[in-house]
């Protein structure tokens, strides 16, 4: 069977694959002091950045620190607030736009218009962000999969379109003049430079890691990891399930708002527009790409589809190709190309922690009943069946 090219390591994603596991299983028996080493490595990787030598390589088009600020870094904390709800609880979320543009709108709404201190618009906006998680949770999270996913993209339209339509937050022209972080006067001014903004994105994204983390390893994340798996059988072991849904919305919610407020006060200007269907489904493909339920993949994943866009945007002989056309212009069409060749050759995604991998082979998805009916790329069918 070795010379037929399909099984053992014929394909590239599969070796790359066992060479992630190994990285993964040394991981897991890393000591603290070396795990703590990664983080700080991690850090200092972070910290330069921006360096112009790497925006070099990395953006020769564009200027690599704003790229770094938006779609990066923007992308990297809605891809973190997403995997909590879809990678963590299991629930398919079509609309997470919606809380991202909640918490942009409340920015720059009570910034421009009651002049509230921008710190103090964040906060609330992360708080409007979850109550909204909260509204549309409580009556649409007894249903599942499918229907569950077209009633949040249902809510992420009713949003835009609401924004759209109403004049007393701008309607179609949006809001401008959004203000800027407040300057730290001798040490920090947001409205001059790029990099203060990239740091201050950098401390979110760390806070959040921190917090998503410390919730994945709590009481709460094991019951979502039930709820993802099998949610009846976890309602049947005394886990208030819907409590739990209701939680991971909120908590998505108001990371997705955190983002929306970051973005806005570094805009400078929000419009309707901002917040299309396709945002959701861009940073959801990042989750699924990068590997759901596992941090470092969803960043990942966040990072390359982010990044992607950006670097090949002036690159001649591709534009040449396209007809003179922008590369970025065809995302959509990589996106989906890349997708299809992951869920065929490892649908698991780039970096899947071992749980969502074992889920899979079992064939429940790991999406809960969202996934269910689908074998894994390794599940023994006639087994699957005889078990139905």
């Amino acid at each position: 069977m070795k010379g037929n090219g399909v099984t053992g390591n014929a394909n590239p994603l599969r070796r790359v694959g066992a060479l992630v596991d190994g990285a993964r299983d040394w991981w897991e028996h890393a000591k603290v002091w070396q795990r703590y080493l990664v983080y700080l490595g991690a850090i200092v990787f972070a910290l330069i950045l921006p360096a112009p030598w790497i925006g070099t390589f990395m953006s020769p088009g564009s200027d690599w620190t704003t790229v770094l600020i938006y779609p990066i870094g923007t992308y990297i904390l809605l891809a973190v607030g997403l995997n909590v709800v879809v990678g963590q609880a299991g629930l398919l979320d079509l609309g997470f736009v919606a809380f991202f543009a909640i918490g942009g709108y409340s920015v720059a709404y009570f910034a421009t218009q009651y002049g509230w201190n921008y710190w103090a618009t964040v906060a609330f906006g992360i708080l409007l962000a979850a109550v909204s998680g909260v509204i549309l949770g409580a009556p649409t999270l007894r249903l599942r999969g499918d229907y569950l996913a077209i009633v949040t993209l249902g809510f992420g339209e009713i949003v835009r379109i609401t924004a759209n339509n109403t004049d007393e937050i701008g309607g179609a022209r949006g809001i401008t003049n959004v203000p800027h972080p407040p300057d730290i006067p001798g040490v920090v001014e947001f409205a001059l430079l790029p990099a203060p903004y990239y740091y201050l994105m950098l401390i979110a994204i760390i806070l959040v890691i921190i917090f998503s983390v410390r919730l994945q390893k709590s009481r709460v994340g094991r019951a979502w990891a039930a709820i993802r798996e099998d949610e009846d059988a976890a309602e049947l072991m005394g886990v208030p399930t819907f409590k739990f849904k209701l939680l991971a919305f909120a908590i998505g919610a108001m990371i997705g708002g955190l983002a929306g407020g970051m973005y806005a006060g570094k805009a400078v200007f929000i419009e309707p527009n901002t917040f299309p269907f396709i945002l959701s489904a861009t940073i959801l493909a990042a989750v699924v790409l990068g590997g759901s339920g596992n941090l470092p993949g969803v960043m990942l994943g966040a990072f390359v589809i982010a990044w992607l866009p950006e670097r090949f945007r002036e690159v001649e002989w591709l534009k040449t190709a396209l007809g003179g056309k922008d590369p970025a212009e065809f995302r959509i069409l990589l996106f989906g190309g890349v997708l299809v060749l992951m869920m065929a050759l490892r649908p698991e995604g780039l970096l899947p922690s071992r749980r969502r991998k074992a889920e899979l082979h079992e064939g429940t998805g790991g999406m809960g009943t969202m996934g269910a009916e689908v074998p894994g790329p390794d599940t023994d069918v006639t087994t699957t069946e005889a078990a139905k």
